[in-house]
């Protein structure tokens, strides 16, 4: 039995030791896989949108200039925002399936004692 199995080990109710599962190495590679994406993504998001911002207040001229049409800048990065929220949701979703869903599956499975 593995260190990690042994402090996953349910007492006789089944109940597990959640702060030692917390504390367990595997937990705590889960957890910072995780926070190495999120929190960089979420700074680089809310900066591209404080920009946005920013610019939509303080460059009315930038943001006025026609691209075509009656299309403008201040159009074209808005709709960006858009795609940036989906572009990220994208890169989320692969980054789970690929780094964290392996992980917790397996500490999943710890925790079950096997089960799925």
């Amino acid at each position: 039995m593995s260190t990690s199995e042994q402090q996953h080990t349910p007492d006789a109710q089944g109940n597990h030791n959640w702060v030692d599962v917390q504390n367990s190495p595997d937990f705590r590679e889960l957890r910072r896989r995780l926070r190495s994406f999120v929190f960089p993504m979420a700074g680089l998001f809310l900066a591209w949108y404080l920009l946005y911002v920013l610019l939509a207040d303080y460059a009315h001229g930038f943001m006025s200039t026609k691209v075509f049409g009656n299309i403008n800048v201040g159009l074209i990065l808005g709709l960006l925002q858009f795609v940036s929220t989906f572009v990220i949701t994208t890169l989320y979703v692969r980054h789970a399936n690929k780094n964290l869903d392996p992980k917790a599956e397996k500490l999943r499975n710890e925790l079950e004692g096997g089960q799925a």
